[in-house]
């Protein structure tokens, strides 16, 4: 068999037939508005109250305004170049510069991880409040949320890969999650219980003007927004993807932050100020929401395994997307070959798994510990701190290749792209975050100094023939295929 590790493709690997284009448009938006609605509505919303008060529901529609500009950007290039590899290959082919293409690439991995990690606080708070502890130890939550990613490696190991119509399900259940918030804000507001008067509120305490205090909370809300640019993987099993895709995305991304408006709205009718700022538990506000506003129903003893349901798929999916990276890095040449192993029988990149878990484990550890913020907290920031940091490139990459014009492709307007790269990269800024939150910088470049000395170090040692990223194209190939 012939070492993948030591070149940039295979004759094998250049044999193999296309992805068969399975995905029509129904599909594709339910993929979409899956993969964004995830954790990232149980995670922020009641850190969006506790920094703007009942004007909750605005950040969710500024990041959403930011999100699309560069989902604009992300349609352009995905139609220019239908291709798997998503940012990082946009990067290569814009700036040509190997380390830049390394440095987003392995960008995007920390961002499947840290969002993996964000996930394993919410599901460990949430399975404990469903089996009856309401207010689970901070000590009893590291220890859930770490098993929790040790089962993610396990099915990872086991080479359990994307199902689409296992997303679709998956993708239902959160949806149902969502409505029942929806569903009790509601009934609370019709019965005379709630008070609608709130969502016009604005408090800050800090005593930040509204355009700061706005600022960060879209900071915090960006977290939510994410998951779009997870579909440009797809692209090679979408039907006709340049006249499906632009519709499709934008549509999604119009789904999810009508969704979230409607469950912040729903969350400030239901709960007083300070419970929304202060939640009960780790767990997120919106169990809250299903307490106090339905405490006759049974809801509240399904609702958190809802949430663990919807919540956990998110985190195996970004767990799959970061080693199956890191894989493709090591077969590129960037990473230490060794990362590039395969398991004999489930023909899963074992090492890569190893390693990607080992540092969610580490993340996860470190910051119950050595941090004042929560897991949620501390790691949906850092999430959201990789991925402005990813767009911002995405769109001056969108602007560069210009260059090549492709008639066929879906174009956006000049001033899109702009507009995207400045917005993600103001949002990049220390002014975007609390005091409290400055540790998602610490986070972020230690990751990101883990990968840059492996990669000087496989640049040191070790050379593929036809040079790095000799076959971006397909960078995050599934050695399942």
């Amino acid at each position: 068999m012939t070492d993948t590790s030591q070149t940039g493709t295979t004759p094998e690997a250049d044999a193999q037939p296309s992805l068969k284009r399975v995905l029509g448009p129904g599909l594709l938006l339910l993929f979409i508005v899956g993969d964004i609605l995830g954790a990232g509505v149980y995670a922020v919303t009641g850190r969006l109250a506790g920094q703007v008060g009942g004007i909750a529901w605005l950040p969710f529609l500024v990041a959403f305004a930011i999100a699309t500009l560069t989902a604009y950007s992300y349609l352009e290039l995905v139609t220019k170049y239908p291709q798997a590899a998503g940012a990082a290959l946009y990067a290569h082919k814009a700036f040509g510069v190997h380390f830049i293409t390394f440095l987003v690439a392995f960008t995007v991995v920390c961002s499947g991880i840290t969002s993996a990690s964000t996930a394993s606080g919410l599901v460990a708070s949430n399975l404990l409040i469903g089996f009856g502890n309401d207010e689970p130890a901070s000590g009893l939550v590291l220890v859930v949320a770490l098993l929790f990613m040790v089962v993610l490696a396990a099915i990872n190991l086991r080479g359990v890969g994307e199902s689409v119509k296992f997303n679709v399900v998956l993708t239902l259940v959160e949806m149902l999650a969502l409505a029942i918030v929806i569903g009790i804000g509601v009934w609370v507001v019709g019965r005379g219980d709630g008070d609608l008067e709130r969502v016009t509120a604005f408090e800050s305490p800090d005593d930040k003007g509204l355009f700061m205090a706005v600022t960060i909370a879209t900071a915090i809300a960006f977290f939510s927004m994410v998951g779009f640019e997870d579909s440009v993987n797809m692209v090679e099993e979408t039907k006709d993807p340049r006249r499906i895709f632009p519709r499709m995305m934008l549509t999604g991304l119009g789904i999810a932050v009508v969704i979230y408006m409607l469950v912040a709205v729903a969350v400030i009718a239901v709960l007083p100020a300070g419970d929304i700022a202060e939640p009960s538990s780790e767990a997120g506000v919106l169990i809250d929401v299903v307490k106090i506003g339905a405490p006759d129903l049974p809801i509240d003893d399904i609702f958190p395994f809802l949430t663990v349901f919807a919540v956990a798929n998110t985190a195996l999916i970004n767990m799959l997307m970061a080693s199956r990276l890191v894989y493709g890095m090591a077969r590129q040449g960037v990473l230490p070959p060794v990362l590039g192993k395969v398991l004999r029988g489930r023909r899963s990149p074992y090492v890569a798994i190893a390693f990607t878990t080992l540092l969610a484990l580490g993340l996860i550890t470190y910051v119950r510990l050595a941090s004042e913020s929560t897991i949620v907290a501390s790691l949906a920031g850092t999430t959201s701190l990789l991925l402005l940091a990813v767009f911002t490139i995405v769109n001056v990459a969108c602007l560069v290749l210009r260059r090549e014009e492709r008639p066929e492709a879906f174009r956006a307007p000049t001033v899109v792209p702009v507009l995207g790269a400045v917005f993600c990269a103001y949002l990049l800024g220390p002014w975007a975050r609390l005091e409290a939150d400055m540790v998602q910088y610490k986070i972020a470049a230690g990751l990101l100094a883990i990968g840059i000395v492996l990669w000087a170090v496989t640049r040191f040692l070790h050379k593929p023939e036809g040079g790095h990223f000799a076959d971006i194209d397909h960078l995050g190939a599934d050695p399942d295929d």
